[in-house]
């Protein structure tokens, strides 16, 4: 008897796991918390003054952190700010902190909200097309294996994202898609930018959801890098660096 019971255990647990796993490989649709996190005293190392690094240092946390909820259904995807991060001082807000994306992957379409010095920006345009380079490192991020790619964006800007094939939607934070399942976690070095998933909802999401953002002055990606390259050509390396990040 007790090794009839031993094997029907056995024989549940290892259903369960099954049930899991076939779960997982098929996850049409739901919603994913990001973690942004940017390491502001970084990006003041990187500037070419001296002399008011560690006095700006002392005046701001080493690290702004934000949270970002990516709803996506099939081929469609919604980037949009999540819960708010009450260790946050708005003094020191930054590009992309409140941008809204949405994403037709079919038609490779998007059309993104962007807040710049207080004016409003809605910017459609087709998706970013990236050339992956997938690598055999693996992660676990929130509960899923996810396998590194590497790429650049914008001529020579470094990007590493790890991607799980369990979510079937090639999609992804912010613009970056393009890969054989969702993204869970994505740096970018050189500008000091982490997004990492801190929890995946198995959730419906309708149709109702999925919708685009509507307000703001209608412009392409390019037109949009054009305009703040000629409003800000005397702002120096701050300067490249916010139109970078805005163009992100």
């Amino acid at each position: 008897m007790k090794k009839l019971t031993y094997t029907i255990i056995i024989f549940l647990l290892f259903s369960a796991n099954r049930l899991h796993a076939q779960n997982a490989m098929f996850l049409p649709q739901g919603r994913i918390e990001f973690e942004r996190k940017l390491n502001l005293w970084a990006q003041i190392d990187d500037e070419d003054d001296q002399g008011w690094k560690e006095l700006m240092k002392k005046s701001m946390p080493q690290f702004k952190t934000s949270y970002f909820d990516l709803e996506f259904n099939g081929n469609k995807t919604l980037y949009k700010p999540g819960r708010e991060n009450t260790d946050n001082n708005r003094l020191w807000d930054r590009p992309a902190e409140d941008n809204v994306v949405f994403t037709d992957l079919i038609t490779q379409a998007a059309t993104t909200q962007k807040n710049v010095f207080e004016q409003k920006f809605l910017v459609q345009d087709s998706t970013r097309q990236i050339k992956w380079k997938i690598t055999n490192e693996t992660r676990n991020i929130a509960g899923f294996d996810c396998r590194r790619a590497n790429a650049l964006i914008m001529d020579s800007i470094y990007i590493v994202a790890f991607y799980t094939d369990a979510i079937t939607t090639s999609g992804g934070p912010e613009s970056f898609s393009g890969l054989p399942g969702m993204i869970l976690g994505l740096a970018i070095p050189h500008e000091h930018i982490t997004w990492f998933a801190t929890k995946v909802y198995r959730e419906p999401i309708t149709d109702a959801v999925l919708v685009p953002p509507a307000k703001g002055k209608k412009m392409t990606n390019n037109t949009l890098v054009t305009t703040l390259q000629d409003r800000m050509k005397d702002w120096g390396k701050w300067g490249q660096r916010y139109i970078r990040q805005i163009a992100l």
